[in-house]
């Protein structure tokens, strides 16, 4: 119950948001969900054993959110500033794994989102396939595996997934994209759309997965709390993480060729 009353709570929320938030707004909502992310994917970092990477996370995360196009070529020095931030690390065994997490919760969280921000600036729209496809292919997941489930997808990250969950999530998604297509952009070639809500469900799916590898590895369950029956903030939106870079690279590659 409290999984569903969250959901009703947030996804409203979300879209009106994603369709008639100004763009001052939306991008000020995403950096506090980018930064709320990071701050719990800090916690993973630790309960690993390693240094969290610190207050230049943060600043590198918004660099990559908010760096002008033209200027990109700067977040090139994110790696190089890891590392020498890091080299103050005493011992020294901790420089690297600490440097490695800033670039990957900042490149995993940050970059990710600059690609919802870039998919909104393309068309709000497809942001909101992106985040219905995960919706609807998460439900499809959870209930399918509860009612069907028997052969698990992978046991030693996430226990309870099964591959009749997996099934049943990228047929709801493609049904689901399908359909969403039809009503929103209803002259657009079927094949194109089934291809980009596949590439939209198989990539959450993995986001879905690699969260919970790092959780396994970090002997939690929840990246936070703050979200009843759902965790965290991160435990949220870890397929987003994934679906949303691959889905912005698909629309040149699928739908504008």
């Amino acid at each position: 119950m409290k999984r569903v009353l969250t959901a009703l709570i947030l996804v409203p929320i979300a879209v009106a948001l994603v369709l008639a938030a100004p763009a001052p707004v939306f991008a000020l909502a995403v950096a506090a969900l980018a930064c709320a992310s990071y701050r719990e994917f800090e916690r993973l970092t630790a309960a690993h054993g390693i240094p969290k990477p610190g207050l230049l996370g943060y600043g590198a995360g918004l660099a990559i959110l908010f760096v002008p196009a033209e200027h990109r070529s700067l977040l090139a020095l994110i790696a190089p500033l890891a590392l020498a931030w890091a080299m103050r690390e005493r011992p020294l065994a901790g420089a690297l794994p600490r440097a490695s997490a800033l670039v990957l919760g900042t490149l995993w969280i940050f970059g990710a989102w600059r690609c919802g921000l870039e998919l909104r600036s393309v068309d709000p729209r497809w942001l909101l396939f992106v985040l219905v496809l995960n919706w609807v292919g998460d439900t499809a997941a959870y209930y399918a595996g509860r009612a069907f489930g028997s052969r698990k997808l992978a046991p030693e990250i996430s226990p309870a997934k099964t591959w009749e969950g997996a099934v049943a999530s990228i047929l709801a998604a493609l049904a689901s994209g399908w359909l969403y297509a039809r009503a929103v952009w209803p002259g657009m070639e079927p094949a194109s759309v089934l291809v980009v809500a596949a590439v939209c469900n198989v990539t959450a799916q993995l986001g879905d997965l690699g969260e919970s590898a790092i959780k396994r590895g970090a002997g939690v369950k929840d990246s936070g709390s703050i979200l009843p029956g759902h965790g965290g903030w991160l435990d949220r939106t870890d397929g987003l993480l994934f679906s949303m870079p691959a889905v912005y690279v698909a629309l040149h590659w699928v739908v504008s060729h």
